[in-house]
């Protein structure tokens, strides 16, 4: 592999979401991830989704000693750990920081939990939106009239969790070869969502912000920070915050001596200007609209799906996505390194595709690697 973190070792305890999404953006940086699966996945090319890219993949059984054997062994060689169980999962394998950190003391052992490794839900069950809804940033998102929207699962597995799950392990990492001691990782999805809401804490604080949805000036309430349905039933985003942006919408609209937009932030304005902006930009289409806007400097783009993003000018200019042979789309490595780019990401493996390798280089003769199979702790 290529790119900055070229020679940095990395074990991924086989988990979903956050974790492989921080081992991939440290495989997509040159680090050499080797994911531990499940025997009984051995084989399975069925599913192999792009955050399983830039790694390679071995097998072994967390239920048989001889398997923790295996892992143990691979973490006696590794900087990076990275497990996603409920807290204590791996102490009870045999697999715990104060375990792996005695073999290996430089060894940086990132814990990913939702809730945290301790605290009164630590053990208790949830996902995304149950994170994010306890850190505060749920209620934040939606109309002032009716339910929180769900962000997708972006904002605690992927920002608030496997991004700072990145940033923390490498952090530790550089403190490690200066001091020769690794440590424990704690990254919580509700710590880290609570993280991403310090610029809305900050506005609190001030009184630019209030702790209601569908009131502020970054929800979609003002009429300069919203999506609005084009005449296609396509949409555009307007974002024009600053004055001078502001100036250069309402010219491009020939709305620049109107009353009505004559005060950006008269809040008892937004809703005249809001439906007067919506009948003005119902009246063509997204992809004219688009047109019109370019270069303007009015902070105004084209809502692009999924399927249409990859092939939009300015995305296609920078690569910003990849496409293979076999037709999958997928996101380009980021960001991007002036001296040490990354590689071209290799495609996620079959499952224990690599548990021969692996081994082999972490000292398992044939012999070994023969016996490890025979006793199903291996595939």
């Amino acid at each position: 592999m290529s790119g900055p973190l070229a020679g940095v070792k990395v074990v991924e305890l086989g988990g979903i979401g956050p974790g492989p999404f921080c081992a991939m953006v440290l495989g997509d940086l040159g680090a050499d991830v080797v994911r531990v699966d499940r025997p009984a996945e051995a084989g399975s090319d069925a599913a192999r989704p792009v955050m399983h890219r830039n790694r390679r993949s071995v097998t072994a059984d967390l239920k048989n000693p001889e398997g923790v054997e295996v892992v143990r062994a691979l973490a006696d060689g590794a900087d990076i750990l990275i497990e996603g169980f409920r807290p204590g999962v791996t102490e009870r394998l045999g697999l715990g920081p104060d375990e792996l950190l005695a073999r290996n003391p430089r060894l940086v052992y990132g814990r990913m939990t939702g809730w945290g490794q301790d605290g009164p839900m630590a053990q208790e069950p949830g996902h995304d939106i149950d994170y994010i809804a306890l850190s505060g940033a749920l209620h934040t998102i939606g109309p002032a009239d009716g339910d929180p929207v769900p962000p997708l699962n972006l904002v605690g597995d992927f920002g608030g969790g496997g991004m700072l799950l990145a940033v923390g392990v490498l952090s530790a990492v550089l403190n490690a070869r200066s001091t020769g001691r690794g440590q424990v990782v704690d990254t919580a999805m509700t710590d880290g969502s609570a993280l991403l809401l310090s610029m809305m804490y900050g506005f609190l604080a001030t009184g630019r912000w209030t702790d209601e949805r569908g009131a502020n000036f970054l929800d979609g309430t003002a009429p300069y920070y919203r999506a609005y349905r084009c005449a296609d039933g396509e949409h555009v985003a307007v974002g024009p915050v600053e004055p001078h942006f502001y100036a250069s919408l309402l010219r491009v609209l020939g709305l620049s001596d109107d009353a009505d937009f004559a005060a950006q932030n008269d809040r008892a304005k937004w809703p005249v200007m809001t439906e007067r902006l919506a009948a003005v930009f119902a009246t063509r289409d997204r992809d004219e609209w688009a047109k019109e806007f370019a270069g303007q400097e009015a902070c105004v783009a084209p809502v692009l799906s999924l399927t249409e993003a990859p092939h939009h000018p300015h995305n296609a200019a920078r690569s910003t996505y990849l496409f293979g042979d076999d037709g999958l789309v997928e996101p380009a490595p980021a960001p991007r390194f002036s001296d040490t780019p990354a590689g071209v990401p290799v495609p996620s493996p079959v499952v224990g595709a690599h548990t021969d390798e692996v081994l082999a280089e972490a000292g398992f003769d044939a012999g070994r690697i023969a016996a490890l199979r025979a006793a199903g702790a291996v595939r």
